[in-house]
């Protein structure tokens, strides 16, 4: 099987080898693709070093020609940050100056990003149909990955995207309870990126009332809210609810703190001058500071289903609604658990939400049209409607003075505002 992982030049992708290294025997050959030539060449050394040392026999290359890189791939993961870190300086800086939470991924920071991500990813789906072996899987791991995986499934690719969420919930889930994290079967629930585990099964039987009760306090500690929230709601939310539960103690936070995305910046430079030692066979553990964790086992263990060679593991995964949640339309992209085979995914039955996470899914789900059709047509009243719609937006002026700022941060990627 070969795999051509586009954005393969990212700090992120040793963690991604060394899973294959450790739990894919399938994969024959593994081409990692990045116009950043000089990084591809440092991540790729270091690459092919990790799977030596794991005495892994694919065939490991780079590129920074994406169609040589994608011919005859079986799957290509693509795991892309157009703009870089310094774009994901400015998404996390010009909302607060309004008041806003700044962050990659939610509110005004993450239409930035979906607004100069659609476009590339879809030209990037484009050149995979056009030289990828019939059938490929398109795999996303870029975010926002509910957007970006509509505008895939909409452009007719066969697309699936992942999220590393609740395969670390599972493995803490397990540890509490002291079985195997292949034993827990959650019930993940959401939009990506606004999820909750619900229940949490070990042998049919939903442990998360347990777990509420006797790690009340590190569960609530991990999502960064507090315990009387999680006692509420009977569920344990995605550390990202903290940004709609808890959005002004987020704003009031980062008041002269620096960005997320400037601490990234210098972790990749130090990362990548780790890399760069001949010495280094194995990932350094500065890069679980980097983020995503277990996304090389959540990758892995989807590709390995996906290619019928797991049927009985459970994958988070952002799929078509098709009817799952009635109160979405069907063409809504929602973040379930499924098992997937080479048919793709199926979401497990679940309990039918109260009106609370219904109604914020609801929300969420609707502002995410409005982005993504701002991110495949462009036009400033656009931009403004789909930040008019977000929950945490929701004020005209806000909104009016979001959309300026949004448009004049991004103009480098945004063909249509020059």
């Amino acid at each position: 099987m070969k795999i051509a992982v586009i954005g393969g030049g990212s700090t992120y992708t040793p963690e991604l080898v060394d899973g294959f290294a450790r739990l894919g025997p399938m994969v024959t050959e593994l081409v990692l693709i990045d116009p950043a030539a000089e990084r591809l060449d440092v991540v790729g050394a270091f690459s092919a070093r990790i799977l030596q040392h794991y005495g892994h026999p694919a065939k490991i290359w780079w590129t920074t020609d994406l169609d040589a890189g994608v011919t005859d791939a079986d799957v290509a993961l693509i795991q892309l940050r157009v703009g870089g870190q310094q774009a994901r300086i400015n998404d996390e800086t010009f909302p607060l100056e309004c008041g806003c939470v700044g962050q990659e991924t939610t509110g005004a920071g993450g239409l930035a990003k979906a607004l100069r991500t659609v476009p590339v990813v879809l030209d990037v789906a484009a050149r995979v149909r056009e030289r990828a072996k019939p059938g490929a899987w398109i795999i996303d791991f870029t975010n926002p990955v509910g957007i970006v995986t509509r505008a895939l499934l909409d452009a007719g690719h066969k697309a699936v995207g992942l999220c590393n969420v609740a395969i670390g919930f599972q493995r803490r889930f397990a540890g509490h309870l002291g079985v195997s994290p292949s034993s827990v079967v959650l019930e993940h629930v959401g939009l990506n990126h606004l999820t909750w585990e619900r229940a949490a099964y070990v042998d049919g039987v939903d442990r998360l009332p347990g777990l509420l009760q006797d790690h009340l306090e590190s569960l609530a500690a991990e999502v960064d809210l507090a315990p009387s929230v999680l006692q509420l709601l009977g569920n344990v939310p995605s550390y990202y609810l903290s940004y709609f539960y808890a959005h002004d103690r987020h704003v009031r936070a980062a008041a002269g703190a620096p960005t997320r995305g400037s601490v990234v910046a210098a972790l990749e430079a130090s990362l990548l001058e780790m890399y760069r030692d001949p010495a280094l066979v194995e990932k350094p553990a500065l890069l679980g500071e980097r983020g995503g964790a277990y996304y090389s086992e959540a990758a892995v263990g989807l590709i390995a289903s996906l290619h019928g060679f797991d049927s009985s593991s459970v994958h988070s995964v952002n799929v078509r609604n098709e009817g799952l949640l009635p109160f979405l339309p069907s063409s809504a992209v929602i973040e379930v658990s499924a098992r997937a085979s080479v048919d793709g995914p199926t979401p497990l039955p679940m309990t039918p939400l109260p009106p609370d996470l219904s109604g914020l899914i609801a929300h969420v789900s609707g502002y995410e049209e409005y982005a993504l059709d701002a991110a495949l047509r462009g036009g400033r009243s656009r931009v403004y409607r789909a930040l008019l719609a977000h929950p945490l937006i929701g004020q005209h002026e806000i909104a009016d003075d979001l959309t300026d700022r949004l448009i004049a941060s991004g103009r480098a990627h945004l063909a249509w505002s020059r």
